[in-house]
């Protein structure tokens, strides 16, 4: 087999070794909730901020009930106001990326949240979420309250196993 075929199947083999590793550690009884943590940088502000579920939960929270294009049936969260969480950190971005366990990434503008929504949610239907359930971190918003919700440009927004959020400040 030429060395480069070669090359590609071990390196996929590895991926696929390190993501079936990744999956069992974190099936792993507790150890979603062990490690759940959420980590804002604001390089341009001088902040770096790690919050755990508790943290988050010591945040003023905000509850609603509404359906998700995700799940089934009506879905009660509970979380902190992206603008109340940049609020009491005093952040005010530029924009935004927020970045997801794989990787996955959105970016939002100031003009992108609203006193309310977007909600970091740390808590589905009454318990903490896992990795598995699309925890422990999801960005959500009340999508049955507003027609404008419910547009695609919202749901992919909507990012789910929520790990990072940088804050670029605005250029001077």
């Amino acid at each position: 087999m030429p060395q480069r075929i070669t090359t590609i199947i071990a390196s996929a083999r590895t991926a696929a070794l390190g993501l079936l590793a990744a999956g069992v550690i974190a099936a792993l009884p507790g150890r979603a909730q062990e490690s759940a943590r959420l980590v804002i940088d604001a390089p341009g502000l001088g902040q770096h901020i790690i919050l755990d579920r508790a943290a988050l939960g010591a945040l003023p929270q905000t509850e609603f009930t509404t359906h998700t294009i995700w799940t089934e049936g009506p879905q009660h969260f509970k979380g902190v106001s992206l603008a109340a969480l940049l609020e009491h950190y005093r952040i005010e971005p530029d924009r935004l990326d927020l970045v997801a366990v794989n990787e996955y990434m959105v970016t939002l503008e100031p003009a992108d949240i609203g006193p309310v929504y977007p909600v970091i949610a740390h808590i589905r239907n009454g318990a903490p979420m896992s990795l598995r359930d699309k925890g422990p971190f999801w960005l959500v918003y009340d999508y049955d309250s507003n027609p404008d919700f419910q547009r695609e440009t919202i749901y992919m927004r909507s990012i789910w196993q929520l790990e990072r959020i940088t804050a670029h400040p605005a250029p001077r």
